[in-house]
């Protein structure tokens, strides 16, 4: 049996639905994230797992419990939010010891958890001093340590980077992630950034519209969406038209290019998507299509650059390793372009 059992979760304001039918089986030690535009109903979801908010409808299970209409302090979790909510008049040991004591543990087992958890957020020196006194990393770092204090059974993290520069969010992302692993705690952690919930999940639910799109592992949530919504939310995309020529095996034309995709499709005209990096700059023998384009736009990203052209009418958008041997194209000329079948995306609606 899984660990946390979310099912036909819903959750209604006045007459807007903003959770719709979830349903998710989290395994014991899973790190889950929750990603979606603002307004997809994802931190409502986290909420109602918290306690913070109550479901209009379903049942919310952590272990064999059911804990749907517990209130938060009843529940056995932990909850990190994108505001850190650290109290600045205490230090930074009391504010970690802060759920220890409402649990009613002795003075000298609060000091040697307190210390404890400092030492995992790597500030074991940083106990005396005051939240003003801190980088913002360092005070996620606090509210991490406060919510695994109390040894809960779920971790649930409410977009807890968004706040933080670019760098810090990346290490701390990291940091997150090794500790989570090193407990072995269940966590759902919410975020808009897809890049985050790429790599550090052991798998993602895209959310729109407070209706679940897609869970999957982030290899498959990337390289086979579910439709056309998480094709175009994760990750740069382009999207192609083809004209079905044989519905039964799935040949059609794309541009001056025939090819088939092995699947049974509708006849007419089928959406199709392509990854910029699945583009070989280039002609290849060991692909099924060439196009030529001409060079639209050249974007140096360090160690990818990006070329816009065109293929068929429709803009394209190409990725390719900067190599000090082969200078990218210059804007105007035509570029010599290759793509394999397999890397078509067939959008389902």
């Amino acid at each position: 049996m899984s660990f946390l059992q979310i099912a036909q979760l819903q959750k209604s304001f006045g007459q807007t639905r903003v959770v719709k039918d979830f349903n998710l089986d989290i395994e014991r030690g899973e790190f889950i994230s929750l990603l979606g535009p603002s307004g997809c109903g994802k931190t409502t979801v986290l909420r109602m797992i918290a306690g913070f908010e109550t479901p209009t409808a379903g049942v919310i299970r952590i272990g064999e419990q059911d804990v749907t209409a517990l209130r938060p302090n009843q529940r056995n979790v932990g909850m990190v939010f994108q505001s850190y909510a650290l109290f600045p008049n205490l230090t930074v040991a009391q504010n970690v010891a802060f759920g220890l004591r409402v649990t009613g543990m002795s003075k000298s087992a609060r000091k040697e958890r307190v210390a404890e958890m400092l030492d995992l957020i790597g500030l074991g020196a940083f106990g005396p001093r005051y939240p003003f006194q801190l980088s913002g990393g360092q005070q996620q770092r606090v509210a991490l340590a406060r919510a695994l204090a109390v040894q809960p059974q779920v971790l649930l993290l409410d977009e807890p980077l968004s706040a933080l520069d670019a760098q810090i969010r990346i290490s701390l992302r990291d940091e997150i992630r090794e500790i989570q692993r090193r407990l072995g705690i269940t966590t759902v952690f919410v975020t808009h950034d897809q890049e985050e919930a790429l790599s550090i999940s052991d798998r993602v639910v895209v959310m729109s519209g407070g209706i679940v799109q897609q869970v999957g592992a982030p290899y498959d949530i990337y390289s086979t969406p579910a439709n056309r919504f998480v094709a175009e939310f994760v990750g740069r995309l382009n999207l192609i038209d083809g004209q079905v020529l044989a519905p039964a095996d799935g040949r059609v034309r794309i541009g001056e290019a025939e090819v088939t995709l092995g699947r049974a499709l509708t006849p007419g005209t089928v959406p199709l998507a392509l990854r910029p990096e699945a583009i070989r700059l280039g002609a290849d023998s060991g692909r099924e299509i060439t196009f030529t384009g001409p060079v639209e736009n050249v974007h140096f990203l360090g160690s990818v650059i990006r070329i816009e052209t065109r293929w068929g009418g429709a803009p394209i958008l190409l990725d390719t390793f900067n190599r000090i041997d082969q200078p990218p194209p210059k804007i105007g000329s035509d570029v010599a372009c290759s793509v394999a079948a397999r890397d078509l995306i067939v959008l389902d609606s």
